[in-house]
């Protein structure tokens, strides 16, 4: 790549690790082994029929053109209300962006709101994606370092102390990926207050798997008025409607901001696929959500499961998550064994090469979400295929020594 007249832009970014470790998964898979994945983080559920119902209506009913750069009025006001009925919150139509999934939100709002130069908060770990677009902004990714042992959550105490003249934004996920903790109301308020004391700094509130969320009700930043204001809402159908590959995100933000955005997506893609747009918007105003609890039941019952087994690893340590669809353990007491072929476990990068060419299981090694010393694990995946992939993993971490 450097020998290529590349922009420093370009050269600055990294590849997501999670769709590295996809692709070698695929190339194992068509030489004929059998893997089990535990490394995507995606639904293995089929989207809704009465969704797939909508989108042939859509169809029939020709909403084949350009939509509307923010996408459909249907669709935002679907939003809308789904934010009043769901999180007790108002916003009106010209708040809503629909984008073209979720990682477009996230994006177009770092780019709409930070310059050269200006800090985002980011704690740790986080999704892959969020210091590469803090960077592609040309921001400045600051990180707020958390350990299991305290949930991987930060405290009041550390948001102040990272806090700067400097800082523009923080980005706080919650149910997370990778580590599915989840922030309660008690904790969000303690955060407020600190952010109540620095005005400048915006929350970028990534709630995408806001209904994979195994404690009750969901909680956000947004419900504090006195934050309501600097607070940007990212969410999207495609984890909890099972919609990944339809492609629709969408932000709920203050109005100069949802401007701004609508103005750099007009640049980039114009609205979205008008099919999945008529399918979400199906999504959020059905009376029938069966569903999406359906679904969330099934993942409470792996999450318990892939508890258990993770805790029959003794080499393994793990927090118990509270959303989303991973478990996020510590993997360090591995670091410095040997292969049975002798080569030596340096760090996570190779733990997680050895279980795939080893034990046939995708997982993605924790460097690339900023905690070199864990390892990212699915469960999005039948009970049937996690049970056997854990006996896999088991098997193939005793014979290291």
């Amino acid at each position: 790549m450097d020998n290529y007249p590349l922009s420093q832009r370009a050269r600055s970014l990294s590849a997501s690790p999670t769709f590295a470790m996809l692709q070698k998964t695929t190339e194992l898979k068509a030489q004929g082994i059998d893997i089990i994945s535990l490394s995507v983080g995606e639904p293995d559920f089929n989207t809704p029929q009465n969704i797939k119902d909508a989108a042939k209506r859509a169809v029939d009913q020709n909403y084949s053109k350009y939509s509307p750069v923010p996408g459909y009025m249907e669709l935002r006001k679907a939003v809308c209300k789904k934010l009043l009925r769901e999180n007790n919150l108002q916003y009106e139509p010209q708040q809503i962006i629909v984008t073209n999934g979720g990682k477009q939100a996230v994006c177009q709002t770092i780019m709409a709101l930070v310059d050269k130069g200006e800090e985002v908060l980011i704690p740790t770990p986080y999704w892959v994606s969020y210091p590469e677009m803090v960077k592609l902004a040309e921001g400045t990714p600051v990180f707020i370092e958390t350990t299991i042992d305290q949930d991987f959550k930060i405290t009041p105490q550390q948001l102040e102390q990272a806090i700067t003249k400097q800082t523009k934004a923080i980005i706080l996920c919650s149910p997370s990926n990778p580590t599915g903790s989840v922030y309660s109301h008690d904790e969000l308020q303690a955060l407020a207050e600190v952010l109540m004391r620095h005005p400048q700094v915006f929350i970028l509130s990534d709630e995408i798997y806001e209904h994979i969320n195994y404690v009750g009700r969901h909680e956000s930043l947004s419900q504090f008025e006195a934050l309501r204001d600097r607070v940007i809402i990212l969410n999207g159908v495609s984890k909890g409607y099972a919609m990944t590959g339809w492609r629709i995100g969408w932000l709920a933000a203050p109005a100069w901001l949802a401007k701004a955005v609508n103005t750099i997506q007009g640049q980039l893609t114009s609205g979205p696929c008008s099919v999945a747009q008529k399918a979400a918007e199906w999504a959020y105003t059905d009376d029938d959500q069966s569903s999406v609890e359906q679904m969330r039941q099934a993942f409470e019952r792996r999450r318990d499961l892939v508890c258990r087994l993770v805790a029959d690893i003794p080499g393994l340590r793990a927090n118990r998550p509270e959303g989303a669809f991973y478990i996020f353990p510590e993997c360090k007491s591995y670091f410095g064994k040997t292969t049975a072929d002798g080569r030596k476990i340096e760090n996570a990068d190779q733990l997680a090469m050895y279980l795939l060419e080893v034990a046939h299981v995708a997982t993605v090694a924790g460097t690339g979400f900023g905690a070199p010393d864990y390892i990212r694990m699915s469960y999005a995946n039948s009970e049937e295929n996690i049970t056997e992939g854990f006996r896999r993993i088991k098997q193939a971490l005793d014979e290291l020594h």
